[in-house]
């Protein structure tokens, strides 16, 4: 039986296009001029992920979060960020990056509050059993085998 296996090297913005978020429907509009592309997919790498992200003015990465065992790593191509941390915040400039260990607790997400497109490469583990606090909104994420599963914090579902 011939496998079929993904190609060795390829163009990264040849590599699709996510807009959508796996957020709750009510949180989908925050993420709105956010663009994701999904590089260690593409390779079929199943233990960590690489996106390659874009982030139209005014546009932010994520809801500010926190994972309990997943860390996660990016690293600025273009653009000016701003980190906000639980320590508050610091424009990023092309060829920073910043890392974020598992269970540290420290919620963070970047904002593009420039008027200049942002990109940058987001790296994760995907140790399952992950749960996310998201210390602004009223939601928890758990990663398991299915994916995402997204509640409120009293544990209702959103």
């Amino acid at each position: 039986m011939n496998e079929v296996r993904p190609p060795a090297a390829v163009l990264a913005m040849e590599v699709a296009a996510r807009t959508r978020t796996s957020y709750p429907e009510q949180f989908a509009a925050l993420l709105e001029g956010r663009v994701k592309r999904a590089l260690g997919d593409r390779f079929g790498l199943t233990r960590f992920g690489v996106n390659l992200t874009t982030l139209a003015p005014g546009a932010r990465s994520a809801l500010r979060h926190a994972h309990a065992l997943q860390d996660e790593f990016v690293y600025v191509l273009e653009g000016r960020p701003t980190l906000v941390t639980d320590a508050g915040s610091e424009v990023l400039e092309p060829g920073m990056c910043a890392g974020f260990k598992a269970g540290s607790g420290d919620a963070h997400h970047l904002v593009n509050a420039t008027d200049d497109t942002v990109v940058y490469l987001e790296v994760g583990d995907r140790t399952p059993e992950d749960v996310v606090d998201y210390p602004d909104d009223d939601l928890v994420a758990v990663y398991g085998a299915a994916g995402w599963r997204f509640t409120r914090k009293d544990g209702t579902p959103c």
